[in-house]
């Protein structure tokens, strides 16, 4: 009897990130009808800067939305507020923050790392127990690793380690590449919300370039050719 091959992976989920909010309102008006034109596993909630309790006014005037969507309300940063505000977790940027953050959400709580410039930081939020590893957002002048780094940087994490890894995606074919490349979550967030056909049309755009580029993972079509180098680290 031959042995039973695995599973094949499962196709990449959506993480959609909001724009910076000070005003809750006009997004809250806007993410049931983008919830449901796509399948989204997250939403990271990024916040402008003010009081814990405007704070947690303006998660918690966002949460029964989402939540109610099935997706999960993630926080960039303010860890100390996710139980207060009833999310389900935070997004950490750099390796300090994530062991500062680990006993406010352990075990109950989604803690996500981000900001992992070299692959043994990656190794070490994996080991100190991020739920999940981001690769490719900006840094805090704006620059981020080129699309073929990234690409390389999940394909490296897929194929050795188990958290999940997410790539962070600037445009619809970098969901498709980086879907291609292993990456179990897709976060996108700035262009969908910029796109002037309409954020519904622009998500549901990724959701089938993530499809497209899962396919390539498959091997159900020609995939594109690899970087040849490879992120620093």
């Amino acid at each position: 009897m031959s042995a039973k091959s695995a599973p094949p992976p499962l196709a990449p989920r959506l993480y959609l990130a909001t724009p910076v909010i000070d005003d809750p309102s006009q997004v809250a008006a806007r993410l049931p009808a983008l919830l449901a034109s796509a399948d989204v596993a997250a939403v990271l909630l990024r916040l402008s800067p003010s009081d814990p309790r405007t704070l947690i006014s303006r998660v918690k005037a966002l949460a029964a939305v989402i939540q109610a969507a099935s997706a999960a309300l993630l926080l960039d940063g303010h860890a100390d507020l996710v139980a207060r505000s009833g999310a389900d977790g935070a997004h950490l940027t750099g390796i300090a923050a994530l062991q500062e953050a680990l006993p406010m959400l352990k075990p109950d709580r989604i803690a996500g790392s981000g900001g992992l410039s070299t692959r043994h930081e990656s190794m070490i939020a994996g080991e100190a127990g991020a739920d999940y590893v981001l690769f490719g957002e900006p840094d805090e002048a704006g620059d981020r690793p080129s699309t073929d780094a990234i690409a390389e940087r999940l394909e490296w994490w897929a194929e050795l380690f188990e958290p999940p890894c997410v790539g962070y995606a600037a445009s619809c074919e970098e969901a498709r590449i980086f879907a291609a490349s292993g990456a179990d979550f897709i976060l996108a967030g700035e262009f969908v919300w910029k796109d002037p056909r309409g954020a519904e049309t622009a998500l549901a755009e990724v959701a089938a370039a993530i499809r497209q580029g899962h396919g390539l993972q498959d091997g159900r079509t020609t995939p594109s050719p690899k970087a040849e180098g490879g992120a620093a680290g």
